[in-house]
């Protein structure tokens, strides 16, 4: 994969390569993205033309990026390390630490209806 990173080869979003061309809940979001919610709610009471002006000039050197642009890994390695940090499944004292999913009895049932289904869509 290229590591090709379009904030630092310059690219900028601006009323005609980016935010003249998105409606304006996406012109918030990009806004809320780069420089907080505080900014966007500024924005909201404006007609889209007026807000795409403004949002070009608050996120003009924040180097945020619409999602398609985005290098693939820089966020995603800033999401696996918050998740390697927490717990996702939390172990019980049962059972010597395993985690307790549900009696599997109950899903024995399933099996001899699931065997009658197969059968009939064969034939």
């Amino acid at each position: 994969a290229v590591e090709l990173d379009m904030a630092a080869a310059g690219w900028r979003p601006a009323v005609d390569n980016f935010l003249g061309r998105v409606t304006k809940a996406r012109i918030l979001q990009a806004v809320t993205e780069a420089k907080g919610q505080q900014a966007a709610d500024r924005l909201m009471h404006l007609k889209k033309g007026d807000m795409a002006s403004e949002a070009e000039m608050l996120i003009a050197d924040a180097g945020w990026l619409p999602e398609p642009l985005r290098t693939p890994g820089h966020r995603e390695a800033e999401v696996e390390e918050t998740q390697a940090s927490e717990p996702v499944v939390e172990p019980t004292a049962e059972n010597d630490g395993e985690t307790s999913m549900g009696e599997a009895d109950r899903f024995a049932q399933n099996d001899e209806a699931d065997k009658a289904l197969h059968t009939i869509a064969a034939e």
